[in-house]
């Protein structure tokens, strides 16, 4: 283990770990992310004639991206991080094939312009992590420039996001006509709707089932019990066998979820409707008449969403815990781990798959004792096995898995919001802007870049109206502290925010 643990940056005393912890941790990440290998297939693929025929394809494909991006993760990194095709993004992709392959926006395009684009957006993202200015790469220098009241309420909003996904999944938060959002009914047994546009499902059982893996976990971490987040998911899922939310017919195999993964594979690389290598026919066919601005704006928006939602989730897994991060909550190996998320980016693109990204569901590792690669080399490894025993992964119901990713959303509210300095109007402003709507719409790019915005426009105003009262008094200037990089980055989210993508 030596050898091997060396290039893991396994070391049990500094890292104040052990191998079965790392393993555990590793698990745990798989658990709580696993359902990419389904979701990610029918967001890319809503709307589409032929997505039968595609969807094994891509689901190996989502596999295939989430196994290259956490090994990268564990052995360039270092680091108990784990990468998959990122949620919203994906969703962005399932729009450029569906509703523009429809002509809905006045441009049509192919799965292999979208996936192109991709590509495009990976590279882009990869050159922005190997140019230096002055010692340091240009996503560096974004970090170091952002506002600490922006970067330390990052980790508190990431917090509040995976819990609100959690609770999203399992049904305890679902939708209302009225307020758009409500509690679950748990006097209604029957069909309630968990999001707008969905089926309705049976809501009250799959609360009960996240809660019940919730206390769980809770217990055991009160009393030191290792690995208490798995345990906590396993006893969910049992508690859901009589509710029927655990459906074990699903090890028996159904017409989506197959034992039989050699047929995928063989069609993987030789079916007309495989995803492999589909952007090569943009080198066929190009890009659209009259998409060239399009085409333009997507790709710069898919880097920003890759670039800050990364950031976003290492500062929020990584930040606060000195084995994994700096004094100022810059996650150790930063630009390795930047570096692994532009690559994946680029291989998610080559096999036929949206941008992968880091999830926020590492989190869930990190809080079960993941400290080194060895729990994303453990977290690849499953989801290899998942290729080949999907319906044993896929018994594991969402609701379960959820428990995980609210209990996280404890831990990080514990360990971070006690960083944030409310006692500055400006910080605190800023700071609760970034929580709020990292929440609100579900989007931690756009938190991240509402709370920068903020930050930099009022300490702006603060700057001018100090400098207008200090020569009227004759007192001493006020002093600038906004740096060059949080103008430049405040500038290019103004483009983001404000520029349309489809012109």
């Amino acid at each position: 283990m030596n050898k091997f643990g060396k290039l893991l940056g396994f070391d049990p005393v500094e890292k104040q770990t052990s191998v079965k912890t790392e393993i555990i941790a590793g698990i745990v990440t798989f658990l709580a992310m696993a359902y990419i290998l389904t979701v990610n297939p029918a967001q890319i693929l809503v709307g589409m004639e032929n997505s039968a025929a595609i969807w094994p394809s891509l689901f190996i494909a989502t596999a295939l991206g989430a196994i290259i991006g956490t090994l990268l993760m564990a052995f360039l990194a270092k680091m108990p991080l784990a990468q998959a095709s990122g949620m919203g993004l994906n969703s962005m992709l399932g729009g450029l094939i569906a509703l523009w392959a429809a002509g809905t926006y006045g441009v049509r395009f192919t799965i292999g312009q979208a996936y192109a684009m991709v590509l495009i957006s990976g590279l882009l993202f990869l050159a922005l992590s190997l140019v230096k200015i002055k010692g340091k790469t240009f996503r560096e220098l974004v970090f170091d420039g952002m506002p600490v009241a922006v970067r330390g309420a990052i980790s508190v909003g990431i917090g509040l996001f995976i819990a609100y996904i959690g609770f999203q999944n399992a049904g305890v938060i679902v939708h209302n006509p009225y307020t758009q959002v409500g509690f679950v009914d748990f006097t209604n047994w029957g069909e309630q709707i968990v999001n707008a546009g969905n089926p309705p499902a049976f809501a009250a059982k799959t609360a009960v089932v996240a809660i019940a893996g919730l206390f769980f976990i809770a217990i055991l971490d009160k009393f030191n019990v290792k690995g208490s987040v798995i345990l906590g998911i396993l006893g969910a899922t049992v508690v859901g066998i009589p509710l029927g939310v655990t459906d074990l017919s699903i090890l028996g195999g159904t017409d989506t979820v197959s034992w039989k993964f050699w047929e995928n594979f063989a069609n993987f690389f030789t079916s007309e409707d495989s995803v492999f290598l589909s952007f090569t026919d943009v080198f066929k066919t190009g890009f659209p008449d009259g998409s060239v601005f399009t085409v333009i704006m997507v790709i710069i928006t898919m880097c920003m969403i890759d670039m800050f939602d990364t950031m976003g989730t290492i500062v929020g897994c990584c930040g606060g815990n000195r084995i994994l991060s700096d004094e100022n909550d810059k996650p150790h190996n930063y630009g390795k781990i930047m570096m692994s998320d532009a690559i994946a980016t680029c291989a998610g693109a080559v096999l036929g798959t949206s941008t992968v990204t880091t999830f926020v569901e590492s989190g869930a590792g990190v809080s079960a004792g993941g400290r080194t690669g060895l729990t994303a080399f453990t977290t690849a490894c499953m989801f290899f096995l998942s290729m080949f025993a999907l319906p044993l992964f896929a018994a594991i119901p969402s609701a379960a898995a959820a428990s995980a990713l609210i209990y996280v959303g404890v831990l990080m509210m514990k360990n971070n919001v006690k960083a944030i300095d409310f006692g500055d109007a400006i910080k605190a402003t800023s700071a609760f802007l970034t929580i709020a709507v990292m929440v609100l719409s579900y989007s931690i790019t756009k938190g991240i870049g509402i709370g920068l915005l903020a930050h930099t426009v009022m300490s702006l105003i603060a700057y001018v109206v100090g400098l207008i009262k200090s020569a009227v008094t004759k007192t001493e200037k006020p002093e600038w502290n906004v740096s060059i990089v949080s103008i430049v980055v405040s500038l290019l989210f103004c483009l983001y925010f404000f520029v349309p993508t489809v012109i």
